[in-house]
């Protein structure tokens, strides 16, 4: 069965509320068939199916984010059990939010991580835009793609429509005088000041841990992220803005070694999209709702209701 057919086929299904018997007479196969190419046509991503949690049960979560933290909004996934999974549902809801505010012209600013990277897979429209998607921090040849904006930001370009800009410069290095003279260089430059004039930034948050990308990728050091965690940095925005868990630049070495946008360059952009799916993210969320820099926060019903709980029990300790 040709692609075309397949999606004819699930259109039938999903839409039109066929039966498998009425698709197994009208094409001519068993129902066996049917059922194997309409499990087919999900795998190929043809078909994308999105749970949303209780509807009463996520607009109370999204009232006491948005009313405690002062964000625009919240979206709220389903929990699994499977971490895999559970991006992908994450990452359906904020595709979908992308398709519901993006406009021609619209500029967006395209951080790193696997949450982001699972949102540009799972992209899906039918509205074609001529946006911008511009990379808001450099490359590294480890880590894949996942953790490399520039390819992040050309698959929502191709999703959504529209182009994508890279940023020609590593993402982290070890000297800051390298680091300056990169960002004075008029094409890194360039690049970052699109990036800061973006209309929405999507951004992942990381915990602090020496299992994170960060020290897999080798770019800091399982002793390093010990000491941070010392330090109290409890996580991190776009992926090595290292906060504490009151919203603070934390006191680590760590900072200031990335090509990227930074903190302030954030607070300027009008709609921060911060995505978190992992349950062990809870305390790095809290710490960058409380930055101020948020506008957007796409997590699981489980870490919504963890982060309030956590914030009124440090509010009830002072």
């Amino acid at each position: 069965m040709t692609e075309s057919e397949l999606a004819q086929l699930a259109t039938l299904y999903h839409v039109d509320g066929c039966t498998q018997d009425d698709l197994s007479r009208q094409f001519g196969i068993s129902r066996a068939t049917v059922g194997r190419l309409l499990r087919r046509a999900r795998e190929e991503g043809i078909v994308e199916i999105r749970v949303r949690p209780h509807a009463i049960f996520a607009a109370d979560l999204e009232r006491q984010l948005t009313e405690r933290f002062r964000i625009q909004r919240a979206l709220i996934a389903v929990d699994h059990k499977d971490s895999d999974k559970q991006r992908e549902l994450l990452a359906g809801l904020v595709a979908s939010e992308l398709d519901r505010i993006l406009l021609d012209g619209s500029v967006v600013a395209v951080g790193m991580g696997r949450n982001l990277s699972c949102v540009s897979e799972h992209a899906m429209s039918t509205t074609r835009r001529e946006c911008n998607f511009v990379s808001a921090i450099g490359g590294s040849y480890r880590g894949g793609e996942a953790m490399n904006a520039d390819h992040i930001a050309r698959r929502l370009a191709a999703r959504f429509g529209g182009k994508s800009e890279s940023l020609y410069a590593p993402a982290l290095v070890g000297d800051p005088q390298v680091r300056r003279a990169l960002l004075e260089n008029d094409t890194v430059r360039h690049t970052l000041d699109k990036a800061r004039r973006a209309d929405v930034a999507l951004i992942g948050v990381g915990d602090v841990s020496v299992d994170s990308n960060m020290v897999r990728m080798g770019w800091f050091s399982a002793q390093e992220i010990s000491e941070a965690r010392r330090a109290g940095t409890v996580g991190d925005m776009m992926g090595y803005d290292f906060i504490d868990i009151h919203g603070r630049p934390a006191p680590t070495p760590m900072q200031g070694r990335v090509i990227g946008l930074t903190r302030d360059d954030l607070q300027r952009i009008p709609n921060v999209i911060a995505v978190a799916a992992e349950t062990s993210k809870v305390t790095a969320i809290l710490g960058a709702l409380r930055t101020g820099t948020i506008d957007t926060l796409a997590t699981t019903a489980g870490n919504a209701a963890a982060v309030l709980q956590l914030e009124a029990a440090m509010n009830s300790a002072r």
